[in-house]
């Protein structure tokens, strides 16, 4: 059974950082990407950044591009998302999902390319 659990939430100060883990198991995730996307109150769900597990690329949304940084532990079978100079607009919930076996390592944008979703957590950034 694939699971994922999010974990590193919480609320921060504009300007500040945290460190968001997501911890996977049930695959065999070196064939897939693992991507993170958030949903802030009233607003679609959005794609954040997603990496490659065998090779470690990645790519950002725009949005997060500079403050965000994605990195692998294959020995812990998690992924975790830096995120730095947090501003007020980054508030949401965000999730961690495994892409399907349609789309394994490709890098999708879209949250139909994924199959298992984590619980989410929730980031706050004040003013």
């Amino acid at each position: 059974q694939v699971q994922l659990v999010e974990s590193g939430g919480g609320l921060v100060q504009a300007g500040g950082s945290l460190r968001l883990s997501c911890a996977a198991s049930g695959r065999t995730f070196n064939s897939y990407a693992i991507g993170w996307f958030r949903q802030a109150p009233g607003k679609e769900r959005e794609f954040v950044a997603v990496i490659r597990w065998n090779d470690g690329s990645t790519y950002y949304a725009d949005s997060v591009k500079g403050r965000f940084t994605l990195s692998r532990d294959n020995a812990k079978n998690t992924v975790y998302l830096q995120m730095n100079s947090l501003k007020p607009e980054d508030t949401a919930v965000y999730y961690c999902a495994t892409s399907s076996p349609k789309w394994r390592d490709i890098l999708s944008l879209r949250p139909t390319g994924y199959d298992y979703w984590g619980q989410g957590t929730q980031v706050t950034v004040s003013s």
